[in-house]
C-alpha cells in the first residue's frame, strides 16, 4: 500500500506531462503539416501561462511559506527544483521537433524560414530596406549608463542586449544597450513572391533583420554581440477585498502592474555568453535554473500566425460546417425559437453542433417585445461578441438586463471591464459577483410574458459564450424551459445580486454549497452498492482532477470494486492502477484537433444512470472558491446521447487517447486493430464529412 504522502500527484507537474501531449501532436506524421506547427505553438502558449501562474506561485510559496507541505508530499523548493528540470527537458524537446521535425518537413512543402546566412543579395537589400522603412523609425535602443539604469522590460516582450565598443557622440562608453521590439511589429515576416528565388512561400524572423541591422543604431560603435531574451513575470492579479471600495477600479490598477510583476523565466538565445547571462539574472532577481536557452525565436507563439498566410488547404485540417439539433432544423424561420423550446429542451454539443442558437437565443430575446427581462453571466467572451452587443440593444430597448461579469476572469480581465462600462453606460445592472468567489457558472435566462403569465427559457452550458471558442472546443449547451431547473437559475441570479442566505434547490447543484457534497454522497453511494454485491460503475469527464477528498472517496470505492473511469484531459492528481488502492480506476487523456472542455458526470446508482453536465472541474477551487452549477440531465433521449457522444466514444478512443501510469507518466494507447477516434467519428456523424480530421 502507498504511503500518504504518495496517494496525491504534483500539479505542477501533472501540467507539464499535458504539454508533452500536445507536443506529441506536433510530432504526428497523420497530422495536417501546418495544423502540427499551430500544436507546437499552443505549448508555448501554454507554458507561457504555467510560468506566469502556476510557477510564480510555487516562488511566492516558496518564500512565504518555505516549510509549507504540498499535496504530493514536497516543500515549495523541492517543487521547483522538479519543475525546472521537467520543463527545461519539454523546452528542449520542443525546439527540437521545431528544427528537425517541422522546419524541414515544411521546407520540402515550400515554406522555408530563411536563416540570415541563407539570404541571397536580393533579400538582403529587401531586409534592409524593411529595417530602415518599418523598424527604424520606431526602434529606442537604450544604452546602459548611470543616467540610463536597466529598463524595464515587459512580460514576455521581446528584447536584445547588445554588446558594444567605442564612444558615442558624447564620449560615453557604456558597453551595454538594451533594444526592446514593440509589440505592434510583428515576429514572422514574410517576403514578397518576387524575393523568394522560386519558393512558394519565405519567412524571415524579426529577431534575424535586427540581428542583421542592429548596427544601425549605433553609429560610430562596434557591435560586438546582440542577444535577444524575453521575460516571463508573475501576472496573477491581488485584489485585497479589505483595501478598495470598487472593484473594477481596484482591478484596472492591478492590470496595469501585470507587465511588471516579479520575474520567474527568462528565455535567452542559447548563443547568449555566459557574462551576458548573468548580467540579466541579476537584473531580473533570477537563478540560474530559471534561465532557458533555445536554439531559434524566444517566443513560439507568434509562429501561429504562419498558417494564416500561408494558402494551403492540404496542410490543414477540413473545414466543417457545423449542424443544427433536428427540433431546430425543423422549425420554421419566422418562429420564435422558444416555441421550438416549450415543446422539448434542446442539446448542442459543440463544436459539431452550432454555437448559433444560443446566439439566436439572445438576439431573438433582445428585440422580442414579449421578452421583459434577461440575466446572464459572463466569464469569457472576447473583445468582440455578438452577445455582449445583443445584451446593450436589450438594455437600450428598456428590458431588464441584469448582467454578473466575472472580472477576475484570468487575462480576459480587460475585456470584461469594457464589456462591464458599455453595458452600464446601455442601463444593464452589472454585478462583479461575490468577493472571493469567482462566478464560473454558465447561464443565460430570458423571462417572456406568454398570456396571462411569464415563462422562463434557460441555457445552460459547460463552456464559455464565445463564439469563437466554440468553434475549438467541444462543450455541451441545454436549452430548456423546465421549471424547475429555471426557478433554480433564478435563485442563483438572485443570491449573486442581492442578499441573504443560499435556498434550496429543486434541480440543480451549486458550487460552494452543494455541488461537492452531491459528488461525495454519490461516489460512496457507487461504494456502498458494490459492497452489497450490485454493480457499480463511475465515468467522470473533465479537464482537471485536483480535489483530495473526491481523490480519496474514489480510492475507497475502487476498493470496494466500482469501476472507475475517468477521462481527463489535463492535470490528474489521482494514481491509477496502484495495487491495493486504486486497481479498478482508468485514467485516460484525449487530446485532438478540438480541446476537450466537458464535465460530464455518470454514476449507474443501481440502474437509474444519473448523468450530469456541469461547469466545475473537480478541483478544490471549482468547489469551494468559484460559483458553478451543475445540472441534471432528465430528457432520456438526451440523456442516451451524451452518454455515448461524451463518454462511450471516448472510452473507445485508440487514436488520441492516452492512458496514465500510476507514477503521473501516460503512454499512447494502442491503435492496434480497428481506429477509433472520438473527434473525427463525431465530426462525420454530425457533418457527413469523414476527412474533416
Amino acid at each position: 500500500m502507498s504511503q500518504p504522502q504518495d496517494l496525491l500527484l504534483n500539479r505542477e507537474l501533472g501540467l507539464i506531462e499535458f504539454n508533452r501531449r500536445v507536443l506529441a501532436q506536433a510530432e504526428d506524421p497523420d497530422l495536417p503539416l501546418l495544423e502540427r506547427l499551430k500544436f507546437l505553438c499552443i505549448v508555448s502558449s501554454n507554458l507561457d501561462e504555467f510560468f506566469e501562474v502556476r510557477v510564480a506561485w510555487l516562488q511566492d510559496a516558496s518564500h512565504a511559506t518555505p516549510d509549507r507541505i504540498l499535496a504530493d508530499g514536497s516543500t515549495p523548493e523541492q517543487a521547483l527544483v522538479k519543475v525546472a528540470r521537467a520543463s527545461h527537458q519539454l523546452v528542449r524537446d520542443q525546439y527540437a521537433v521545431m528544427s528537425e521535425v517541422l522546419f524541414p518537413a515544411l521546407r520540402e512543402q515550400g515554406i522555408v524560414f530563411l536563416r540570415r546566412s541563407e539570404w541571397t543579395e536580393q533579400q538582403q537589400e529587401w531586409v534592409k530596406n524593411y529595417f530602415f522603412r518599418e523598424l527604424m523609425p520606431i526602434l529606442t535602443p537604450i544604452g546602459l549608463d548611470p543616467s540610463h539604469p536597466f529598463p524595464k522590460v515587459l512580460n514576455k516582450s521581446l528584447n536584445f542586449a547588445v554588446e558594444l565598443e567605442g564612444r558615442d557622440a558624447f564620449g560615453r562608453a557604456s558597453g551595454t544597450a538594451i533594444v526592446q521590439a514593440p509589440r505592434i511589429l510583428p515576429r514572422v515576416i514574410k517576403l514578397p513572391a518576387d524575393v523568394c528565388d522560386g519558393r512558394p512561400h519565405c519567412f524571415v524572423f524579426l529577431s534575424s533583420i535586427l540581428h542583421s541591422h542592429v548596427h544601425e543604431l549605433f553609429p560610430g560603435m562596434t557591435v560586438k554581440g546582440c542577444y535577444q531574451f524575453r521575460v516571463t513575470r508573475d501576472s496573477e492579479l491581488s485584489v485585497d477585498d479589505d483595501d478598495f471600495k470598487n472593484l473594477r477600479t481596484a482591478l484596472q490598477g492591478e492590470l496595469r502592474q501585470r507587465q511588471f510583476g516579479d520575474a520567474v523565466r527568462l528565455e535567452i538565445a542559447d548563443t547568449c555568453p555566459q557574462h551576458m547571462e548573468s548580467f540579466l539574472l541579476t537584473q531580473f532577481n533570477l537563478q540560474p535554473r530559471d534561465v532557458y536557452r533555445v536554439n531559434g525565436p524566444v517566443n513560439l507563439v507568434r509562429l501561429m500566425q504562419v498558417p494564416d498566410l500561408v494558402d494551403r488547404a492540404d496542410l490543414k485540417f477540413a473545414p466543417f460546417t457545423p449542424t443544427l439539433p433536428l427540433p431546430l432544423q425543423k422549425k420554421s424561420k419566422s418562429s420564435p425559437l422558444f416555441e421550438t423550446i416549450r415543446k422539448g429542451d434542446i442539446l448542442l454539443h459543440h463544436p459539431y453542433q452550432s454555437f448559433q442558437p444560443v446566439i439566436d437565443f439572445l438576439t431573438q430575446a433582445a428585440t422580442d417585445p414579449h421578452v421583459v427581462a434577461i440575466k446572464m453571466t459572463v466569464y469569457r467572451t472576447g473583445t468582440d461578441s455578438v452577445l455582449m452587443e445583443s445584451l446593450i440593444a436589450a438594455a437600450r430597448a428598456g428590458k431588464q438586463v441584469t448582467v454578473v461579469v466575472e472580472l477576475m476572469a484570468r487575462f480576459d480581465e480587460e475585456a470584461n471591464i469594457g464589456w462591464a462600462s458599455r453595458l452600464e453606460d446601455a442601463g444593464a445592472h452589472v454585478v462583479y459577483g461575490v468577493i472571493g468567489y469567482k462566478v464560473h457558472a454558465k447561464m443565460l435566462m430570458v423571462v417572456r410574458r406568454e398570456g396571462p403569465g411569464l415563462h422562463r427559457y434557460v441555457h445552460l452550458g459547460t463552456g464559455n459564450y464565445h463564439p469563437r471558442t466554440a468553434r475549438l472546443y467541444t462543450d455541451f449547451g441545454l436549452l430548456t424551459c423546465n421549471e424547475e431547473i429555471a426557478s433554480d437559475v433564478n435563485d442563483i441570479f438572485i443570491q449573486l445580486t442581492g442578499l441573504g442566505r443560499a435556498g434550496s434547490l429543486k434541480r440543480l447543484y451549486q458550487s460552494p454549497f452543494t455541488l461537492h457534497s452531491m459528488i461525495m454522497e454519490a461516489i460512496q453511494r457507487e461504494t456502498e452498492h458494490a459492497q452489497a454485491g450490485k454493480p457499480a460503475q463511475i465515468i467522470a469527464k473533465m479537464n482537471s482532477l485536483l480535489e483530495p477528498q473526491v481523490i480519496h472517496a474514489l480510492y475507497r470505492a475502487s476498493q470496494a470494486g466500482v469501476k472507475v473511469q475517468l477521462i481527463v484531459r489535463g492535470v490528474c492528481a489521482l494514481r491509477p492502477g496502484v495495487p491495493g488502492l486504486s486497481d479498478n480506476i482508468s485514467v485516460r487523456s484525449i487530446v485532438g484537433r478540438f480541446l476537450e472542455h466537458p464535465r460530464i458526470f455518470y454514476f449507474y446508482n443501481d440502474h437509474k444512470e444519473d448523468l450530469l453536465m456541469s461547469s466545475a472541474d473537480w478541483m478544490s477551487r471549482n468547489f469551494f472558491r468559484r460559483i458553478e452549477t451543475c445540472a441534471p440531465i432528465l430528457d432520456s433521449k438526451l440523456k442516451r446521447r451524451i452518454i455515448k457522444e461524451a463518454l462511450r466514444l471516448y472510452l473507445e478512443d485508440n487514436v488520441n487517447s492516452w492512458e496514465m501510469l500510476s507514477d503521473g507518466g501516460y503512454k499512447r494507447r494502442s491503435s492496434r486493430g480497428k481506429p477509433h477516434c472520438a473527434q473525427r467519428e463525431l465530426l462525420a456523424s454530425y457533418t457527413g464529412n469523414p476527412e474533416a480530421e
